[in-house]
């Protein structure tokens, strides 16, 4: 399969990408399409990681933030679930083999025809936050187990989501009500305390919120994964406090970023550039360099509107010490104005051809890509890194013990 590289190490399937590019027989530089190389041995690690931080917690990994098939196929592989945002993303799990009871369909917002595609595919389980989504699921999806998804208090979150979606407090014990008048079965409580989350104490906040709607008559509880031990640690403390091991109650995380943000590298490639004069010109000072490159905030870096940060590259041949640096700027294909990517960098001079690479780069970037204006999508590259410390996370289960071998042994047979 030209699409996988079977070795070692994930810088290691980057650069080997690349030389394969550079080298391709008849190739132009303005032909060399953008690529991710994808380490699934990451993906493994942070799931093994998930199991050690949160023992009693069931990952159902959030397929909006990344859909692409080998992610999906390996976490299904190793027994995660699934949070669905749409019908498109249940066809897709239930494509690989992924039975009804490992998804959720946490919009809490869904069209009729989509309720009815769930019912029709045995999805019983799915968000709500409102009384005109219960009316809908009652006439459309009698039944489905409901969960329902309560507001948080975390203005400090990048994207606080509790200003689109989420019931408040006062609002739960009607909403319950009414469900119960309508014979709609409600089996759990959600949260979600927006990305990236500054604040430690939200989750233990949101999970005594969970526990006072909880008492008004509910089994589950759902929530989405920090990725940080720090974070899982004040969980573990909260859960063990409103929800003690042994209370009867199932307990999912909703992990996205956590699982696919450090397993994908993006590798884009210069198209052209231009020297942008000073204005007013400065007597020997250095000069400006606009690069375009091929892919932009249209295609893979759309994460720049979700995480409000500014990419840094890596350059894919190391210059010499002694080579000057001056500051550069990188824009997408030159069909917007607003194709920004960054400012302000320091680098050698770049020719058209060389390639950059850029890290951390599964989240939200291949999910929200477009082909505006002719954009190519990139292609993925799929490496396994080797996981020779799965005895470091024992006990995980001899069968998931199982699970990893045979994944490592796909990949290197």
């Amino acid at each position: 399969d030209p699409g996988v590289l079977r070795h070692a190490g994930h810088s290691a399937g980057v650069s080997m990408q690349m030389e394969r590019t550079s080298a391709g027989r008849g190739v132009r530089h303005c032909d060399k399409r953008a690529f991710f190389v994808a380490d699934l041995g990451d993906v493994v690690k942070k799931h093994l990681r998930f199991l050690k931080a949160l023992p009693h917690v069931k990952p159902f990994y959030a397929v909006k933030c990344n859909s692409s098939e080998g992610v999906v196929r390996t976490l299904a592989a190793l027994g995660a679930g699934f949070d669905c945002a749409n019908k498109t993303e249940i066809a897709l799990v239930q494509s690989i083999g992924v039975p009804p009871d490992k998804i959720i369909y946490t919009n809490p917002c869904k069209q009729i025809s989509q309720i009815k595609y769930a019912a029709s595919h045995g999805v019983q389980l799915m968000a709500f936050d409102n009384e005109v989504e219960l009316r809908k699921v009652a006439r459309s999806h009698p039944h489905a187990r409901m969960v329902l998804c309560i507001a948080t208090d975390n203005p400090r979150s990048s994207a606080f989501l509790s200003v689109k979606f989420g019931a408040t407090l006062k609002s739960c014990r009607h909403l319950l009500e009414t469900a119960k008048e309508m014979n709609v079965e409600i089996v759990g409580i959600s949260f979600h305390v927006g990305n990236g989350c500054l604040d430690l104490q939200a989750f233990p906040r949101s999970i005594a919120d969970a526990r006072l709607v909880f008492e008004m008559g509910v089994s589950g509880f759902f929530f989405p994964l920090p990725s940080t031990n720090q974070i899982a640690a004040t969980i573990n403390s909260a859960l063990d406090l409103y929800f003690p091991e042994g209370c009867g109650v199932e307990i999912i995380a909703k992990p996205g970023r956590y699982y696919v943000a450090s397993a994908f590298t993006l590798a884009v490639n210069v198209i052209d550039k231009q020297e942008v004069p000073l204005d007013p010109p400065e007597s020997g000072s250095k000069k400006n360099i606009l690069y375009y490159i091929n892919d932009g905030i249209y295609g893979s870096f759309s994460c720049i509107f979700f995480d409000r940060t500014c990419p840094s590259p890596v350059l894919h041949k190391k210059p010499s010490p002694h080579h000057p640096l001056f500051s550069s700027s990188l824009r997408g294909p030159p069909c917007d104005g607003k194709d920004c990517i960054a400012d302000g960098l320091e680098l050698p001079e770049l020719q058209v051809g060389d390639w950059l690479t850029f890290e951390n780069m599964g989240a939200y970037t291949i999910a929200a890509s477009s082909s505006f204006n002719g954009y190519q999508l990139p292609q993925i590259k799929y490496i396994m890194s080797r996981i020779w410390f799965v005895g470091a996370y024992m006990p995980i289960g001899f069968t998931l013990f199982l699970q990893v071998i045979l994944i490592n042994w796909f990949f290197y047979k």
